[in-house]
């Protein structure tokens, strides 16, 4: 009899634990996907209270594993009531009524981040973009590179905003500089620079990095951005452009066929702007080529046409993706064959490659 009473025992300390619901638990693993905000609904607690009884920072990112604490008030054992009468079940249920209805008053009255510190914003009635930025202390200018906005730059009711703000990255078991480069879409020479590293010397494990935010480098005025006077003759043979411009710059060398052939045009910019999709398509290829165009995109747009952007710094979609027209696919570098810092922009129809000017509007 004892040995089967220890047999038992035995089983019932190997059971798995029993698993509170998460309006009970008092600490939480967190699982892929979760968010603090999601835990604290879940659990029925205030964010700010798991935020404190926890001692965790802004920008309150909790990780993959990481145990919270989940405070809870000492429960008080409630002594039984008498039935409430049919005037008082009425009376209840018109408290209880209103109690929910101030909370919801409550909750959309609790003040919202603090524009200094926020990384999206929803648009408020009244508000303009040059004055979103002064309250986010963050240059206009960012906030459009960033949500790729387009002149006169109005923003709209409701419309969300990203907010660029300065990162920092702790380098992880497996890192290397293209993968953080890759995850903050900002080329790894910014990166190196902003923290005084060599661009060609490995990350190690532990380094804290500071996530510059893309600027155009100082000096660069709309008189740099604006195309050379042949770009702005380039010649429309169609009635309607087939194509938008990938980059606005200077072309340094256009498309030629004979001996002196080149299959596409070479557009300047300064380092690390922005090379949009010439228009809605696939992502073919999204890589390094060894022998000319150093880290290079092409997209499929249908019916045998074909754009391919070469010479970057930093691509930034992957093979398969579906690209909208205008959306980033990478950033301006000197990689392959380049002669500086430039765009090789090319157009094939059927294989063949076109002249892109005949497919573009003309100089914005």
């Amino acid at each position: 009899m004892s040995r089967a009473l220890l047999a038992a025992g035995a089983l019932l300390m190997s059971a798995p634990a029993y698993a509170a619901p998460p309006e009970e638990e008092t600490s939480h693993v967190v699982k892929a996907g979760e968010t603090l905000g999601g835990i604290a609904n879940r659990a029925g607690v205030p964010a700010t209270a798991i935020v404190k009884a926890n001692g965790l920072k802004e920008p309150y990112v909790v990780r993959l594993g990481q145990k919270l604490s989940i405070p809870r008030a000492a429960k008080v054992t409630a002594k039984p009531v008498p039935k409430p009468t049919s005037s008082a079940a009425s009376a209840e249920l018109s408290a209880k009524k209103a109690e929910k209805t101030a909370a919801r008053v409550i909750e959309a009255r609790q003040p919202a981040g603090r524009p200094e510190t926020e990384t999206s914003h929803k648009v408020g009635e009244g508000e303009t973009l040059g004055g979103i930025a002064a309250r986010a202390k963050v240059p206009r200018v960012l906030i459009i590179e960033a949500n790729g906005l387009q002149a006169p730059f109005d923003v709209r009711v409701g419309q969300t905003l990203r907010i660029p703000r300065t990162r920092r990255h702790e380098v992880k078991n497996g890192d290397t500089g293209f993968s953080i480069s890759l995850d903050y879409a900002v080329p790894w020479e910014q990166i190196a620079l902003a923290n005084n590293l060599d661009a060609d010397t490995p990350v190690k494990v532990g380094q804290n990095l500071l996530i510059p935010t893309l600027l155009d480098p100082p000096g660069a005025s709309a008189k740099t951005l604006t195309p050379s006077p042949r770009l702005a003759a380039a010649p429309a043979t169609s009635k309607s452009t087939r194509f938008a411009w990938p980059l606005s710059g200077p072309i340094r060398r256009g498309y030629a066929t004979g001996s002196d052939y080149h299959d596409g045009v070479d557009i300047t910019a300064p380092k690390g702007s922005m090379v949009r999709a010439a228009a809605a398509g696939t992502v073919t290829f999204a890589g390094k080529e060894k022998d000319q165009f150093g880290n290079l995109v092409v997209l499929d747009h249908g019916n045998g046409w074909f754009t391919a952007y070469g010479f970057l710094s930093r691509v930034t979609v992957k093979e398969g993706a579906s690209v909208a027209a205008g959306e980033r696919i990478g950033l301006v570098g000197d990689t392959g064959l380049a002669k500086g810092s430039e765009l090789h922009f090319e157009v094939r129809q059927g294989g063949k490659p076109v002249d892109p000017l005949d497919s573009l509007p003309k100089a914005p």
